[in-house]
């Protein structure tokens, strides 16, 4: 995430003008486990140091319902956020974020001012879809 408000542009131009990465082998990066949800609650987190909502997301019956929280709030209001189906990595250890046990990881992309925007998928995959 952005470090400052004051700096997003600059870390915007950086992120979207970085290099592209080494090379990694195919077999890497399918240890990244990557799955779609439909998030079926969202509250402000007010008790995180930078803006953020906490997530409650849907990956159907294998992997069940896992928390997130997500600096996503320049674009999105939790109540607008019910329903959204979004991508996550699923096998990424928890982290304790505050009061928060972050199970997920949400995954987005950087706009031009650092905001984040939220990836999801087209057509009809159930939860629990990985990405191939």
């Amino acid at each position: 995430m952005a470090p400052s408000a004051l700096n997003r542009r600059t870390w915007a131009r950086r992120m979207t003008s970085e290099p592209v990465q080494p090379d990694i082998a195919p077999e890497d990066f399918f240890k990244t486990d990557i799955r779609l949800g439909t998030i079926v609650r969202a509250e402000p987190f007010p008790e995180a140091r930078k803006p953020a909502i906490k997530l409650w997301v849907d990956f159907g019956p294998e992997i069940g319902e896992k928390k997130s929280s997500a600096q996503i709030t320049v674009h999105y209001e939790p109540e607008t956020l019910i329903g959204r189906r979004v991508l996550a990595v699923v096998n990424f250890p928890p982290r304790q974020i505050g009061p928060v046990r972050s199970e997920v990881l949400v995954v987005g992309v950087t706009d031009t001012d650092g905001s984040i925007l939220l990836l999801n998928a087209d057509g009809d995959a159930p939860n629990g879809a990985r990405v191939s």
